[in-house]
């Protein structure tokens, strides 16, 4: 059974960062990529950042130039590094990683980020 387990988020003053955590756990079979995505109040999740076993990443154009996204492969954790963090980031925050021939997906339980103006 694959778990991800989310930590780092948090309170925090616009303008401010965090960086956040997500190590995966159990028999993971063809690691593809690893994810964050978020879901703010009465909105649908989205998409903030990916990255692949080679290290390409792509970004949500919201959050290019702000946030970065990297991994250790060896320890399949990833990382959210948060910068110039607005109100309209506030969110919480899911770790996702996808593996497998079919790109099965697994989800955390996810870390709340509130941005304060």
């Amino acid at each position: 059974q694959v778990q991800l387990v989310e930590s780092g988020g948090g309170l925090v003053q616009a303008g401010g960062s965090l960086r956040l955590s997500c190590a995966a756990s159990g028999y993971i079979f063809r690691l593809k990529t690893m994810g964050w995505h978020r879901q703010a109040p009465g909105k649908q999740r989205e998409l903030v950042a990916v990255i692949g076993m080679d290290g390409s990443t792509k970004y949500a154009d919201s959050v290019k130039g702000r946030f970065s996204i990297s991994r250790e492969n060896a320890r399949s954790t990833v990382y959210l590094q948060m910068n110039s963090l607005k109100p309209e980031d506030t969110a919480v925050y899911y770790c996702n990683l996808e593996a497998g021939v079919s790109y099965t997906a697994y989800w955390g339980q996810g870390t709340q980020v509130t941005v304060s103006s």
